[in-house]
């Protein structure tokens, strides 16, 4: 028996049938995303709606069904398009190493200019062009490791995890990170004694910033990414 592919499939490799025949159309998919995503940008993904689109846009929200069937399609094309192309890694050096960290600090780009991609990247879901691009680009780092294709995978998944955290960690922080430690900074002044640790690693030589450990942990994750393959 035939399956038919969920309808994201259709929209999100342009296999989709335009919505009627005849001339074209002053609507379309690329305007219903792109003020989708600017909203999302300023409101978040959670208040999104469709009708909040149609009233952007001056139309009906009966109207965008012809082009998108629902929320659902909808956050699917907003995370691939807000995700974009993937990198060209050409200039990142020569080997694995300088590549899957060019590829993990573009994703740390990317990924900080919508951070609700977030909540829209989560679970089993059809990937689209855009994503898949950077799956492939990150995979075609590790060809010359000899690892097996299960494990490439697994670093793929490691590293864009820990992007991913920090991304969650940083996003619609309600404050600046110099702000908050120097709150923190604050409270440990009256009880910092029961937290001597804490103080000592907080009054450390670094910054504490979220760059730095992102590139700590796209460090730590290659070095031993590095001892399994016996480099």
């Amino acid at each position: 028996m035939t399956v038919d592919p969920p309808p994201e499939v259709a929209l999100l490799w342009g296999t989709r049938d335009r919505p009627r025949p005849g001339p074209k159309p002053s609507m379309s998919v690329e305007a219903i995303v792109t003020v989708a995503i600017a909203c999302a940008d300023a409101e978040g993904l959670a208040t999104l709606s469709m009708q909040r689109i149609a009233d952007e846009l001056g139309y009906t929200k009966m109207s965008l069904y012809r082009y998108v069937p629902g929320k659902a399609e909808l956050v699917a094309l907003m995370l691939d398009t807000a995700l974009g192309p993937p990198p060209d890694l050409a200039d990142a050096g020569d080997g694995w190493r300088p590549k899957l960290r060019a590829w993990a600090l573009h994703l740390w780009t990317a990924g900080n200019r919508h951070p609700w991609w977030l909540e829209a990247a989560i679970g089993p879901r059809v990937l689209g062009p855009n994503e898949m691009g950077w799956l492939e680009s990150g995979l075609g780092a590790l060809v010359d490791t000899g690892l097996p294709y299960g494990e490439r995978l697994d670093t793929i998944v490691l590293l864009t995890s820990h992007v991913r955290g920090l991304i969650q960690q940083t996003a619609g922080a309600p404050r600046p990170e110099h702000d908050l430690r120097a709150a923190i900074a604050s409270v440990l002044s009256e009880h910092g004694d029961r937290y001597p640790e804490v103080v000592a690693a907080l009054g450390g030589s670094g910054s504490g910033s979220s760059d730095e450990a992102l590139e700590f942990g796209i460090d730590r994750i290659l070095d031993g990414l590095a001892a399994h393959l016996g480099t």
